[in-house]
């Protein structure tokens, strides 16, 4: 492939931005659009200018400066299809197996649907990237604000099926708090509690916790795990289907 380069940086309160960059093709992606000044400080910063963006569900905190931008850059707006009348500037809606590329950049889209009905990820196996947006984060996973917890499970599923390599990118910096749940439920998992010490510093130092090896998600991160029969039985879940265990840890995480 040729040169992509990626910019992370923070929106709003917690929100991450991210920018991708296909160099030879002079081409920037936005994954969502939480707000726009910071997004324009970053294109600024590195004398990009923002050619199209990926929106992952239709929350106002992702789609918030998708007419502004579009407005300054004649972006082209991409995002879920099941969504489309919800997402401001859409000109394209996509589904789960589509495929399409932009630049050098090949994308599969998967449905994720749980935290909305319509929520998508972006997968670039070319990169080795996985943009999850509010579906699956860093030691958690979205609230079900739409959908079903076996709506949600089976989603996750899908994103846990791809190679361990995958740099897992999410819409927010949770993974904090979501650590101090995980332990709570998980305590003997050793390769988590590496992952709250290494969390713990990124924090103190100021640093973002992603992205994050896909592998490592799927040994710390519980909602990943729901199937795990030690796991469920320190949930005192032992012999109930993965989707119950996988609802009893969400609810436990809601009341957090």
């Amino acid at each position: 492939m040729s040169t992509v380069e990626i910019r992370q940086f923070i929106c709003r309160t917690d929100n991450f931005g991210v920018l991708l960059r296909d160099v030879d093709n002079q081409l920037t992606i936005a994954i969502d659009a939480p707000e726009e000044q910071p997004i324009l400080d970053a294109l600024a910063a590195e004398g990009w200018k923002l050619t199209h963006i990926l929106t992952t569900h239709h929350h106002n905190d992702h789609v918030a400066a998708n007419d502004a931008l579009k407005r300054r850059f004649n972006v082209q707006i991409i995002g879920p299809d099941a969504e489309a009348d919800r997402i401001p500037g859409i000109d394209r809606g996509v589904r789960g197996g589509d495929r399409f590329a932009i630049g050098v950049l090949d994308i599969e889209v998967i449905d994720t649907p749980g935290h909305t009905l319509g929520s998508v990820s972006y997968y670039m196996p070319g990169l080795a990237a996985v943009f999850a947006g509010d579906a699956l984060f860093s030691l958690g996973c979205g609230r079900l604000l739409e959908g079903t917890p076996a709506m949600l499970w089976q989603s996750l599923q899908k994103l846990r099926a791809l190679p361990d390599e995958t740099m897992l990118y999410c819409g927010h910096e949770y993974t904090a708090s979501n650590a101090r749940f995980a332990a709570s439920i998980n305590p003997h998992n050793l390769a988590l509690h590496e992952r709250v010490t290494e969390v713990e510093r990124l924090r103190v130092a100021g640093e973002p916790t992603l992205p994050v090896p896909l592998g490592l998600e799927k040994r710390t991160n519980p909602f990943l795990r729901a199937d795990d029969a030690d796991l469920a039985e320190a949930l005192g879940q032992g012999g109930q289907s993965a989707e119950a265990v996988f609802a009893d840890m969400r609810s436990r995480k809601d009341r957090f």
